[in-house]
This record gives C-alpha cells, structure tokens and sequence, in this order.
C-alpha cells in the first residue's frame, strides 16, 4: 500500500492536461459530489483514472444484500433504490440514491458484507472503484472525513424517516414523498415534474399497502394535484400537495373528500 499511497500524495504534482479530455470531464463530476470535495483536480483525475464506468439497466441489482463488499459506487446519471427484507422477506424500501451519490460507504478500512440491497430504479450510469483502490483511498485524511459527513447525513435522513412513519398518518408520509422525490429525482415534463416511481415502491418507501397508495393517488389525480402514469407519478400541483403534508387536514372539504 505504501507505493500506492505514495502516489495519492503525488496527486497534485500532476498536470490535469496529461490525462484525457474524457478522464478531465470525469474529475471536474466527481470533485461536484460530496464523496470527493475538497480534492483537487489533479487528484481527482488520478483516481478517476482508476474507475471502472458500469451501466445498469433499470431493476438490475448493482449489488445485494449479504454479497462481499468488492467495489465503491459513484452515480453519474439515474437513481437507485436502496432496500433491505425485512424478517417475512419483504422488501423495505430506505432510501433513494441518484447523481452525485456514493452507495454503500465503507465505514472502516476492511468492509465485509453489504447490509442493503441497491438496485436500479432507471437505467444508471456508474463509476466504480475496486477494493484495491479503496484501500488506497481510505489514507487520504479528506476521503475520509467526507465518508464520515455523508454517513451522518445517512443517519438524519433515517431519523427522519423513522419519525415519519411512527408520528405521521399515512396521508402525510404519501405526501411528503412525493415532494421529496419530485425534488430530488424530479424529471420537468407535461406541465410538473415526472417521478420514476411505481406505486408498490411508494407503498415500500412509507410503510403502507399498495391498495392504499393507489387509492390515494387516484383521489389525488381527480383533485389534479397529480397525473397517474405507468410506473411513475406526474407530480401537477405541489403547492397543493404540500398542504397535505404539512397540516392535519384541517382544510377545505375538497381536501378533506381525498380520504373518504
């Protein structure tokens, strides 16, 4: 490792322009996302030069739960559900992963088994590094206080999240998803923004039932808050739809009809 390292230390010695127009694009990407901030171009172009760029198709697993942990996952392009079953083998839904997100974090030097499951939500392209070159990462002190920031952040958004589901009604965690969603993963299309979510994920995502989410999502497309779409939601009305999330309703009957 000590040759390795020498080379991560050398990383600002070297002039960007020796790599290739594709590796320099590639660096400038990686130094926009938390993983790699605060590392300079030339270094990011060295390590970019040692990715492997992957695509996978939409539902194709990028990796399971229980499988050796044998590569690091940078997003390029698309978004990726990160699941785990739960004790009856059903799959619980713990968050979404797209751009400019890393998936499944080593949390110390020697990581063994991935705890979740992440799979393509859309098709995703990837950038991915082998073991090896983790292992060269994992001494270079900033790589390491950016995995300890984003893994905090992990943290809050499942405290949130748990929050969500013990406090709120089922109405509200539907909501309040969608909103999330249209604003991470949002895609501008036909007058609102287009989510590439189907229905049983939403129901896996805020711990309800298909049957209730597709009530609610019908009673919300004849409101016109959103447009039902195979396989993903038109979100139409946010202003509308955030009044939902963010009262009791307590509202007009309009509203009010929604949950009869």
């Amino acid at each position: 490792m000590g040759t390795n390292f020498s080379r991560v230390r050398s990383f600002a010695d070297t002039d960007v322009s020796l790599f290739s127009l594709e590796i320099a694009e590639r660096a400038r990407f990686m130094r926009a996302t938390q993983l790699f901030a605060g590392l300079s171009i030339t270094a990011c172009a060295q390590i970019a030069n040692r990715a492997r760029p992957r695509i996978f198709a939409r539902n194709e697993f990028l990796f399971m739960q229980g499988e050796p942990f044998r590569s690091l996952v940078l997003i390029e392009s698309g978004c990726a559900k990160i699941t785990r079953l739960n004790a009856n083998g059903s799959e619980v839904i713990l968050a979404l992963r797209g751009r400019f997100d890393a998936i499944d974090l080593p949390a110390g030097p020697n990581p063994s088994l991935h705890t979740f499951s992440a799979r393509a939500l859309v098709k995703c392209k990837t950038l991915t590094w082998s073991s090896s070159a983790m292992e060269d990462l994992m001494v270079m002190p900033q790589f390491n206080e950016n995995i300890c920031a984003i893994l905090t952040r992990h943290l809050q958004e499942l405290q949130e999240r748990y929050q969500e589901m013990s406090a709120d009604k089922v109405e509200r965690r539907v909501a309040c998803a969608i909103i999330r969603l249209a604003k991470q993963f949002g895609k501008p299309t036909g007058g609102g923004s287009e989510i590439a979510i189907s229905r049983l994920e939403l129901a896996q995502m805020t711990g309800t039932t298909l049957f209730t989410v597709s009530r609610l999502i019908s009673k919300w497309g004849e409101l016109g808050l959103i447009l039902p779409r195979r396989e993903a939601v038109l979100l139409l009305d946010t202003n509308r739809l955030d009044l939902i999330s963010s009262v009791d309703y307590q509202v007009t009957e309009e509203v009010k009809s929604a949950f009869c």
